[in-house]
């Protein structure tokens, strides 16, 4: 199955080929929907497919918002650039146009689309889409009948991985309703993440439980998906692409939840690389819908995490023994450090020495964070691997 990541700028493309990403899917500065992780600009749109593709790694550019007619123009030549190379479309519209001005292309449907049957399939598949991301409401069993009566050469794409939403496809009104920032275009406030109590109308001020705590509720509060340990299940469903969400998230989580899939794609042991999934900020994983109706909530609505970002790795001399990297998180002489390095297991070393580019030794890093630093290794660390360190409870993010 193709490896499919999420890029919400260049450092995180970086990170997701580094990785072992098959392919990438990234927005340009309008029309996508996760508008808080910025895209691509035209200019910057043309040097990160220009970076993919001599990596040997795809690029999907989704314009998944639901168009109104101003963002249409009227014609063919209103519409954006990003819908001139458009491969995930959001709306009827989008495919249409798309289509027109550059039949070409590939054109996938996004999951905002909701594409739970057959039948649904088999109409985009007739709109010119050679891919459907498949609605997160299907289960496993459900996915391999639909790929037994949809057409035989329509790409299926399911997500494997990362937050979900709430609500059916991600359609909702709650942050329309209380922020006026649309979720339908790009600008979820994400209000399901809020604390809530019940209180009925005529007994003000007295709170009744629901999975409630001292601080809340979480019943709109998702947990997030991981299927790292049911892959095969995916593969013989028929899935052809499994897709980790998170354009909002930074480069250390594409690069650790990259990795992990990577290795199990390649033959790995899933088991031996569930605790990477805990390295990173995340709720209580789940299966979400795929083995039957979930249990989806969120009694606990703190992130957890265990490893933190120190640096990623810019370079070094194997033969000091010395490996230069950019500061992102604290560290100080002593600590245990652990090495991320892509399709290879954890290796550990402890923090010896610690300088800066002009060679004024430190104990502690402080939080010069965006700062260079050079640090002695016991063993050669490629560029672009990545450094990081137990995470203390008030680092969770």
């Amino acid at each position: 199955m193709e490896l499919l990541a999420p890029v919400g700028g260049p450092e995180q493309l970086k990170a997701a080929i580094h990785f072992g990403a098959d392919a990438v899917y990234l927005a340009g500065d309008r029309f996508g929907l996760r508008q808080n992780a910025g895209g691509f600009a035209p200019d910057e749109l043309a040097r990160a497919c220009a970076l993919a593709h001599e990596h040997g790694v795809a690029v999907h550019v989704t314009v998944n918002v639901l168009m109104h007619e101003d963002d249409l123009g009227g014609t063919a030549e209103g519409m954006p650039l990003e819908a001139y190379l458009a491969q995930v479309a959001g709306d009827l519209g989008t495919i249409a146009v798309a289509r027109r001005v550059a039949p070409a292309l590939e054109v996938h449907a996004s999951t905002q689309l909701s594409c739970a049957n057959h039948e649904a399939a088999r109409v985009l598949y007739e709109l010119g889409c050679s891919r459907v991301v498949l609605a997160r409401e299907l289960s496993v069993a459900e996915i391999a009948r639909l790929r037994q009566q949809a057409p035989a050469d329509l790409e299926l794409e399911a997500f494997a991985h990362g937050a979900m939403c709430m609500a059916v496809s991600g359609r909702c009104l709650i942050s329309s309703h209380l922020n006026a920032r649309s979720a339908n275009r790009g600008a979820c406030t994400q209000p399901c993440r809020w604390t809530y109590t019940l209180e009925e109308e005529k007994r003000p001020g007295i709170h009744f439980p629901i999975v409630e705590d001292a601080r809340g509720t979480s019943i709109l509060s998702s947990k997030d998906l991981m299927m790292l340990d049911h892959l095969d299940d995916l593969a013989r469903a028929g899935v052809g692409s499994i897709k980790i969400e998170g354009r909002a998230k930074g480069a250390y989580y594409v690069a650790t939840v990259v990795n992990a899939y990577r290795q199990v794609l390649d033959g790995a042991d899933p088991q031996g690389l569930l605790s990477e999934l805990d390295a990173v900020s995340h709720r209580p994983y789940h299966t979400g819908f795929y083995y039957g109706a979930p249990n989806q909530t969120d009694a606990n609505r703190e992130y957890r995490q265990v490893k933190l970002l120190v640096g990623f790795v810019d370079g070094g001399d194997a033969t000091a023994g010395t490996v230069d990297f950019t500061l992102r998180n604290r560290v100080t002489v002593g600590q245990e450090l652990e090495v991320l390095s892509p399709g290879q297991p954890v290796r550990r070393f402890t923090c010896g020495r610690l300088y800066n580019l002009d060679q004024e030794a430190y104990v502690s890093t402080g939080n010069r964070n965006g700062e260079r630093y050079r640090i002695e290794a016991p063993f050669p660390i490629g560029a672009g691997d990545i450094l990081r360190r137990a995470c203390e409870p008030h680092e969770v993010r």
